[in-house]
């Protein structure tokens, strides 16, 4: 299983094929009255962009990191599981890329109530037309849906903030011993 996470952390062809698979399934229960291309094509598409997202994002980070993807792939790794490295060059690329993903974090935050906020409306919009219409179990399941998933980013915006202020501080500390 460590050596699957480590290809599909490496590897954005896996991520591609991942996120194809899981649209394909989501797109067969959501639209299973619908031809079996259609599914494929939705699932095609769907994957171009999160591809696109994704490779975006690695080449922003790679370009602040001053590192390749396989140095982004294990500077990553090292963060999730708070090993500061020793390697003076390694210990500047985890700065650096510490500093951006934290910088951009705090900049994502000011429309994250936004975000929160038209999230909540539409559930509750959605609530609404469910009590007009008499149909109210599509519409709960999508406000518990929309709850949960709301409740996950937070939750993963407060775990990564905190990763990546122990291995702010963490940088700091031994560069403080060591000079």
């Amino acid at each position: 299983m460590r050596s699957f996470k480590r290809w599909l952390d490496r590897s954005l062809a896996a991520q591609a094929v991942l996120i194809f698979l899981v649209c394909v399934g989501v797109s067969a229960l959501v639209r299973w009255d619908r031809d079996p291309i259609l599914w494929v094509v939705r699932a095609a598409l769907y994957t171009a962009i999160g591809v696109t997202i994704v490779a975006v994002q690695r080449r922003r980070a790679r370009r602040a990191a001053g590192t390749d993807a396989r140095g982004l792939a294990e500077l990553g790794r090292r963060i999730r599981h708070r090993e500061v490295p020793t390697d003076p060059e390694e210990r500047a690329a985890m700065r650096k890329l510490v500093d951006d993903q934290q910088e951009r974090l705090e900049r994502s935050a000011r429309w994250l109530p936004y975000w929160l906020g038209l999230m909540g409306l539409s559930a509750a919009a959605l609530l609404a037309l469910g009590v007009i219409t008499g149909s109210l179990l599509f519409p709960l399941v999508f406000a518990v849906g929309t709850a949960a998933f709301c409740l996950w980013i937070l939750w993963m915006r407060r775990r990564t903030r905190e990763r990546y202020g122990y291995m702010r501080s963490a940088l700091r500390e031994d560069h403080a011993h060591v000079s």
